[in-house]
């Protein structure tokens, strides 16, 4: 099978022409120089050398290369270059180009074009890692057929940079074809201060070599090579390597990232970031999986996130289950030495934690306690979960993912792999001390999962009818890793000395990454059964296989962490089939990711990395956010707005209330392009296309947040004519007065009423694993997540270290005696649940005591007046400022003290339409906030203040609660509660309160009455 490639994509020509432009107007040739130094040949006094060396060579002014760069970017929508960013002689450029979208064959493409139009045949492709410099070396290979046809069998060589193959640098120098050299930044960019440098095979480079009468570096300078630098925010990431790359005498320097450092983005050409691909499809869609945990609290959890030192002495960061109200929240909290965590979290299972040292040494932080064994190093907990429970529930959701895409995908011709990242390799695969070789802890809940899972009937049409003996799940899944053999066949135990990890940047790890690039196109047929491939975290650069449709990661605690765009970046690859083609559209492009975090956490850190890592910065315009505007098309070249017009328009925009001064979208611009009044000049309203593309530009940055309108937001004012009138008067008179309350409960009927709440409704389930998962979007207004209605629970088996002492937690947070709590535990006949899942069964027991309680209390509540000095005075309803919005909370009104009502629900908003209509009601109110009725159960606030008229003049003054029912029993107990004590306050004061859903139920009270 051979991977197809299209050269006709508009994108990745737009991108090549962004480069290769920038020389327009040179002429086709080259440089010649003598191929011996002048040392090699004062050694050489009696022979004559002759030996010609071909360069790049330059001819175009300093003024054509900024006249080029500046039109190019224009067309590109980027913010021109000025002259002082644009020296002759370090030439330096950027293109961005989002992870899967082929930045790799373009700047290959790239080369070729330049080698061909202008003769510049000389090019270096520098990396920072193995991984990298393979797969670029990868793609030379199976490109190299297909850019020979594109490009009328030029004759090109290409090799990676290797100091025993100095040969291979003379021939690079003196072959007058197209060269192209990959070199890892490591094998030239040393420091050389140290005279023991000189004797390292890593600076051969830096040697003076007979054979080539040249050191292999000033022999490649001679060259003046193009340098391309893949991933420039990890292969220049120093001032010695940058030092190192400018001592390659660069013709010019460009930079090929998804994520280009903010200091690096010089003279940005073409730009094509995670929005636009996501947005064109370029790359697959995302959906992460999220593997949750619930109801486990029954141990001490501390987890160690941060060691630092703080004005000489060591401070700690720590993750902590803190007990309050009643309940448990894990937070993280800044503790010292001799901190005692069991009065921190007010939790006796974290007695004998108190902090007795924090060691602040970089590499080896860690805490330890007083009076407990363990260490906690960096990044590592204890007490949660079993780890075991969750790395077996995110294998298996991730076997069950792919099996369900391969339902739908095979028939297509379209093979599926999942990518798994493990930190510590002895996890997947280990060894005895004879080099026998054994799945480690990953490989075993594999095959165990994927052995129950196959054998499911919804996937018959995969495997047919099978059993367990016909499987054989060793066959499906394989890991890449650097095996130190040494170490292997050594009788020590240690899991390092077993395992080489992966780092990506060291000659240990040359045969894994060849082999997992040879391997590369075989991975996508059908006649390899390899679909499940273990890998270590290194690896989140430079390896990725358009089919990879899940990736997993798989982290022990305390190691570290995988970025989630790195992470991603190793699926987002849009597939192919069988023959090699591409295969578009995301109904069948989808990458789900398995994590252990809320989608909604995966969300909000993907979003702050993408704009940490990029530079995007989500709703917000830029001074040359219009440049590229098209003004008009002729035959010989495309008019743009320009960058002084697009920066009158981003200060128009500002002047308007639109964007703030650094270009942030505010909620006035979201208000006008709702209602399609967006104000932009005159001058680009009469040319409709202009207009438009203005318009277009708006919407994509705005994004889709939904807003309150502003404009809607009104200021309620005092309708004097009311509020003054004898009626409304006479009506505060009955409601106003404030009362205090006592109570009065028989402490045996509130034990017999907890213990059959207890037993009636106190449900306690073990620990939960929870699953679901949400597609994630991408656009100029931010990253998103839309959650999918199925889910998935597994009960988790947590078993408990100890029982905590119930009897003290209930009666700290119930104010109950002993004696009382200990009849309701020993009278329910739910104790049980206490053993399985404590912590869950205090926090349950809890709240149905202080439910309970709270009932008990109110039914022997009794109310009194305060005196008649004490009361809500009338005056409030003018120093208290109240706002509405008139399309969402307010009705218009002429009977209450201000001009509009504000009310909080469909219930509260047909009242009010019927009390401005109704013929009996002559004045009322909408109590506002600062009305408030103590309770047991907190302040209450009623809804409604009325004086009722019969046809007789009658007059009736009553406070009415409006809700979805009338029946107490269907209202929650503390909002039952609540309205209970408020009756009672009502009929201290001489006045009368009703429950009302409607107006019938108002008419028929005051009817009645």
């Amino acid at each position: 099978m051979k991977i197809q490639f299209d050269s006709s994509l508009n994108y990745q020509q737009d991108a090549i022409e962004a480069i290769v432009d920038i020389f327009s107007g040179q002429e086709k040739c080259d440089s010649n120089f003598t191929v011996y130094s002048p040392e090699f040949l004062a050694k050489q006094k009696s022979m004559e050398f002759t030996e010609i060396g071909y360069g790049n060579r330059l001819l175009l002014t300093e003024g054509q290369i900024i006249e080029n760069v500046q039109r190019i970017q224009l067309s590109n929508g980027l913010k021109p270059s000025t002259r002082s960013d644009i020296d002759r002689n370090h030439l330096d450029f950027t293109v961005e180009m989002e992870t899967g979208t082929g930045k790799t064959y373009v700047y290959l493409r790239t080369i070729l074009e330049m080698y061909v139009k202008y003769g510049f045949s000389k090019h270096i492709i520098v990396v920072p890692s193995i991984p990298i410099k393979e797969g670029v070396y990868k793609s030379l290979q199976i490109t190299k057929e297909h850019l020979k046809e594109l490009y009328d069998n030029v004759n090109y060589n290409f090799f990676i940079y290797d100091s025993s193959k100095l040969n291979e640098v003379r021939d690079f120098a003196t072959n007058d074809r197209l060269e192209i050299m990959v070199i890892n930044i490591d094998a030239f960019a040393k420091s050389f201060d140290n005279p023991d440098d000189e004797k390292k095979a890593a600076n051969i480079i830096h040697r003076y070599n007979d054979s080539l009468g040249y050191k292999p570096l000033d022999l490649i300078k001679n060259t003046n090579p193009v340098v391309i630098i893949d991933e420039p925010q990890t292969t220049i990431s120093t001032n010695t390597r940058k030092k190192a790359i400018k001592n390659l005498n660069p013709l010019a320097t460009i930079k090929y990232s998804a994520t280009h450092r903010k200091d690096e983005k010089i003279n940005m050409m073409y730009k094509l970031d995670a929005v636009d691909a996501y947005e064109k499809k370029l790359v697959k869609q995302i959906e992460v999986g999220s593997v949750q945990t619930e109801g486990i609290n029954n141990n001490a959890y501390i987890r160690l996130v941060e060691v630092k030192v703080s004005k000489g002495f060591p401070i700690a960061k720590v993750e902590l289950d803190i007990f309050k109200n009643g309940s448990i929240s894990r937070k993280t909290l800044q503790v010292k030495q001799n901190y005692d965590l069991e009065q921190i979290t007010d939790r006796t299972e974290y007695e004998g934690y108190i902090i007795k040292d924090i060691h602040a040494v970089a590499g080896n932080e860690y805490i330890d306690f007083t009076s407990k064994d363990e260490i906690l190093r960096l990044g590592e907990a204890i007490g949660n979960v079993d780890d075991k429970q969750i790395k077996t529930a995110l294998i298996r959701k991730t076997i069950e993912e792919h099996l369900n895409k391969e339902i739908v995908l095979n028939p297509q011709g379209i093979k599926v792999l999942s990518l798994f990242f493990i930190d510590n390799v002895n996890k997947y695969r280990q060894y005895d001390e004879d080099g026998n070789e054994s799945n480690g802890e990953y490989a075993e809940i594999f095959e165990r999962e994927y052995k129950k899972l196959i054998t499911k009937p919804k996937y018959v049409s995969l495997f047919g009818e099978i059993t367990d003996d016909d499987i054989d799940a060793s066959q499906v899944h394989n890991g890449y890793f650097s095996i130190d053999k040494k170490a292997k066949a050594s009788n020590k135990k240690d899991k390092y000395e077993y395992f080489k990890d992966t780092k990506g940047n060291t000659n240990a790890d040359e045969d894994t990454y060849n082999l997992i690039m040879r391997d590369k196109e075989l991975l996508l047929s059908f006649d390899s059964n390899l679909r499940f491939i273990f890998s270590h975290s290194a690896l989140k650069e430079g390896w990725d296989n358009p089919n990879v449709f899940q990736i997993c990661t798989l982290k022990d605690a305390g190691g570290s962490e995988i970025r989630r765009r790195q992470e991603i970046g190793r699926g987002l690859r849009l597939c192919v089939n069988q023959q090699g083609e591409r295969v578009y559209g995301h109904d069948i492009n989808t990458l789900t990711v398995m994590a252990s975090e809320t989608y909604v956490e995966f969300v909000d850190n993907l979003q702050k990395e993408i704009e940490a890592e990029t530079g995007i910065k989500f709703g917000i315009l830029e001074t040359h956010s219009f440049s590229n505007i098209v003004v008009e098309i002729n035959e010989e070249h495309i008019l743009y707005l320009g960058q002084q017009k697009s920066e009158e328009l981003f200060n128009h925009f500002i002047n308007h209330g639109y964007i703030d001064i650094k270009g942030k979208v505010q909620d006035k611009l979201k208000i006008d392009l709702k209602a399609e009044n967006v104000d932009i000049p005159e001058e680009f309203k009469e040319k409709e296309h202009i207009f438009n593309q203005i318009l277009n530009t708006l919407k994509e940055t705005t994004g889709k947040l939904e807003i309150k309108n502003q404009a809607d937001k009104k200021k309620v004012a005092v309708n004097k004519r009311v509020l003054d009138s004898p009626e409304f008067r006479e009506l505060w008179e009955k409601v106003k007065f404030k009362t205090t309350f006592s109570v009065n409960f028989d402490s045996e009927t509130l034990v017999k009423e907890c213990i059959n709440a207890i037993n009636d409704r106190l449900k306690i389930a073990r620990g939960k694993l929870i699953y679901t998962k949400a597609a994630i979007t991408i656009n100029a207004g931010g990253v998103d997540g839309v959650v999918s209605p199925n889910s998935e629970t597994v009960s988790i088996n947590d078993e408990v270290e100890r029982l905590p002492d119930i009897v003290s937690y209930l009666q700290n947070e119930t104010q109950l005696t002993r004696k009382s709590i200990v009849q309701i535990l020993t009278g329910c006949d739910k104790l049980d649940y206490f053993k399985s899942n404590p912590q869950k069964f205090i926090e349950g027991c809890i709240d149905i005591i202080n439910e309970q309680m709270n009932l008990h209390i109110i039914d022997g509540i009794s109310y009194k007046k305060i005196g008649d000095t004490e009361y809500y005075s009338q005056e409030l309803f003018e120093n208290k400022e109240l706002f509405g919005y008139l399309k969402s909370n307010l009705k218009e009104s002429s009977k209450s003290p201000y001009n509009y009502v504000v009310y909080d629900s469909n219930v509260e908003s047909d009242l009010t339409k019927e009390f401005e209509n109704s013929e009996n009601i002559s004045v009322y109110a909408k109590l506002p906030e600062w009305f408030k009725i103590e309770t047991p159960l907190g302040t209450y606030n009623p809804d409604w203040a009325i004086m009722w008229k019969d046809q007789d003049e009658e007059k009736l003054f009553f406070v009415v609660e409006s809700k979805g029912s009338t029946g107490l029993f269907d209202l929650r107990p503390k909002e039952a509660g609540k309205i209970k004590c408020g009756k009672r306050h009502f009929d201290a004061i001489g006045s009368k309160m009703i429950v009302a859903t409607n107006m019938t139920d108002v008419e028929d009270y005051a009817l009645n009455k």
